[in-house]
Order: C-alpha cells, then sequence, then structure tokens
C-alpha cells in the first residue's frame, strides 16, 4: 500500500482512478479496459507530480526525506555492492542494529560500507530504534574503519537518521565520547571516505559517519544540526512553526550545495525516491565510482589533506574572507596585511602612545 503527503491528496485520487481503471471488473461485471483514459491520467499524475515537486518548500522537503515509502540503506547496499559481508559488534558492549556496517566489492573494488537503518515497518523500526544510533554503534563503525584504513580499503556511508540516541543508558555508555571519537576517525583516515544522506542527517548522529572527501545528497534528503520541529520548539516555543525553522536552517540540498557544505546533489526520479528505487540506486552507484574514481592518483596523505582543507573551507567564502585567507599549502590561515597592521599595533601599543607623545612635544617645542 502506497503512503501519501499532505500535499499529495490529488495525485492519491489520480492514481486510485488509474488502478480503477486498470481492473477488468466494473459495476456490470467483465468489462473492456479503456486504455487511452489510463494513459491520459498517468500523463496528468505525472505533470501534477512535477508541478507539485518542483516547487517543494523546505518543510515540505524534509516530510519527503522522512517518508516511509524511502528506499533505506539495506535497499542500496543490495543493489550497488556485491559479495557483501555483514560484520558486526564493538567488542565493548554489544551490537547496535541501528547501523549496518560490513565489507563489498563495487566494480570488483572492496569497500567498506556504513549504513544507517531506520527499519523498513513498525517491527523493523523499534529494532533498529528508528535509525538512532547508540555508544556502541559508533564504536563499531571506528572499529572497522580503522580496519579499512589500515587495508587501505575506500569508505561508503550511508546517511539516514534523526539523531543520535539521548537515552540514560546511551548517554552512561558515552553517546558523546563515541561521536566525537567517530568524528575523528572520520577526519583521521588515509583513504578516500563519501557519505551518501539518502533521508535524514540530523545532528551529530550523521556528521559523526559524515565528516568525508566528498558529501553528497539526494535531491530531496536534509542534512541540518537539528530538527526544524526541535528548532521551532527551542526559538518560538512552538513546533507548529516548523515551516518557518525550516527555511531558515537551510537543510536543503540546494542551500548546503550552495554554501558548499555538500560536494553534490543526486537529482531524485519524478515525485522522489520513494517512485523510482531502481533508477536511483543506479545513479547513486554511478556518483561512487565517480567520485572513487577521482582519488585514484592522490597518496595517502595528499587524501588525508584533501579532506582537512574541505572542513576548513567551510563558511571562508561568506563571512570571513574578508579577514582571513586560506593558505592551500600549509592548510592554515593568514591574517590579511590590515588585520596584521591592527594586530601589530595592539600589542605595541605602549611604544607608539609613547612615541606619539614624544613627536607632541617635539612640535610644541619647535613652535613655541
Amino acid at each position: 500500500m502506497k503512503n501519501y503527503l499532505d500535499f499529495e491528496k490529488e495525485i492519491k485520487a489520480l492514481e486510485r482512478e488509474v488502478e480503477d481503471l486498470k481492473s477488468p471488473f466494473g459495476s456490470e461485471g467483465i468489462s473492456e479496459v479503456d486504455t487511452d483514459k489510463i494513459k491520459s491520467t498517468q500523463k496528468e499524475i505525472n505533470q501534477k507530480l512535477e508541478e507539485i515537486y518542483s516547487n517543494l518548500n523546505s518543510w515540505q522537503k524534509t516530510q519527503v526525506a522522512r517518508h516511509e515509502d524511502r528506499p533505506r540503506a539495506s535497499f542500496y547496499i543490495k543493489k550497488i555492492f556485491s559479495n557483501f559481508t555483514l560484520l558486526s559488534g564493538d567488542r565493548y558492549f554489544g551490537d547496535d542494529k541501528s547501523v549496518t556496517a560490513g565489507f563489498g566489492l563495487i566494480e570488483k573494488k572492496s569497500v567498506l560500507v556504513i549504513g544507517q537503518e531506520k527499519g523498513e515497518d513498525l517491527s523493523s523500526r523499534i529494532e533498529k530504534n528508528f535509525g538512532m544510533m547508540r555508544p556502541e554503534g559508533y564504536r563499531k563503525c571506528i572499529r572497522l574503519m580503522k580496519l579499512a584504513d589500515k587495508f587501505q580499503i575506500p569508505v561508503i556511508s550511508f546517511i539516514d537518521t534523526p539523531g543520535a540516541y539521548p537515552g540514560i543508558g546511551a548517554e552512561q555508555r558515552g553517546q558523546a565520547s563515541a561521536i566525537a571519537n567517530s568524528i575523528e576517525c572520520c577526519m583521521s583516515l588515509t583513504v578516500p571516505n563519501i557519505s551518501i544522506i539518502i533521508g535524514e542527517g540530523g545532528s551529530g548522529g550523521a556528521i559523526a559517519l559524515a565528516s568525508s572527501n566528498k558529501v553528497v545528497m539526494l535531491e530531496n534528503s536534509i542534512y541540518s544540526v537539528i530538527s526544524p520541529e526541535g528548532c521551532a520548539s527551542i526559538l518560538w516555543r512552538d513546533p507548529s512553526k516548523s515551516l518557518q525553522a525550516a527555511d531558515a536552517m537551510k537543510l536543503t540540498a540546494k542551500d548546503l550545495l550552495r554554501l558548499k557544505i555538500i560536494d553534490e546533489i543526486i537529482p531524485e526520479p519524478l515525485g522522489g525516491a520513494h517512485r523510482d528505487p531502481e533508477l536511483i540506486a543506479s545513479d547513486i552507484k554511478n556518483s561512487i565510482i565517480n567520485n572513487l574514481g577521482k582519488f585514484k592518483s592522490y597518496s595517502k596523505d595528499q587524501i588525508y589533506d584533501h579532506r582537512k582543507t574541505k572542513f576548513l573551507q567551510i563558511g571562508r567564502d561568506q563571512g570571513f574572507s574578508g579577514k582571513t585567507n586560506m593558505d592551500k599549502q600549509s592548510l592554515s590561515y593568514k591574517d590579511s596585511s590590515l588585520e596584521n597592521l591592527k594586530i601589530h599595533i595592539k600589542k605595541n601599543k605602549y611604544l607608539y602612545g609613547g612615541l606619539g607623545i614624544v613627536v607632541i612635544a617635539s612640535l610644541i617645542a619647535a613652535l613655541s
């Protein structure tokens, strides 16, 4: 059974009409199927989808990113990678079902695949904790990323989580340090790592696995520090202002590409990824292959430097570029000449103050 969003009511009615037209059993028994009517109705559906999905606001894109029928990481893993071998456990506490991790092949090349899992139905969602990872999940990923780095195997991550699990047990087992260590591990890898945000990329739960050389987003996915509802509750004490919050947060793929937070957008089929999972899986596979190909000639140090430079540059084009400039060779920031002069004067203010007094006294003596 298909699930529809609030703004898809017209499409729902038209698709039900198509289903009725396809049935040979009418009110008067078996009847001839009206293929012309089916074609015209399907054309109308496509037009409606194009009209609606080309004008989605930030909150509507958030709803699409959370769609119940949206393909999950497990689907992409099956479609994109061959000989996938599942690995479990963090070797400290247990296994976290909200993240699937293991080694597989893509174009006959070994890769480590990490996929955050929300689940397909109610029972699997409960088992996978609705995609909210616990500390043991992040520690499992750290263990496998270090193993991949040791054997020079690239890392591919599928991001789809509302955020890390905030429960008491998770906090007692070191949730914050697990996220921080996962970010540190991602940033320190000497192999290319690529992250694809396939649905929600929420808070530290997402960035823990998305600190990558290349961050790719599906067209209707979102990536933010907090959910729109959470932002609205904090700023306005009113969760109903989620639309206003979503617009202000710049959480859509287009906004984030413009801000250079992400590197690439993968267009989705008309009506969202859930309407043609096979096509979107093929497009994601091509994106992974192309991005891995870009690092073929890179050394370990160059891969590490590429990732470091990428994150140091975020926010420097707008807001900071007037004060500082990136030195891409040393991966450090050098203050501009004006800024250096200001700092120099501030550090030597007493010296320049004394010289000023001497100059003024000399002028007074010369004039008297």
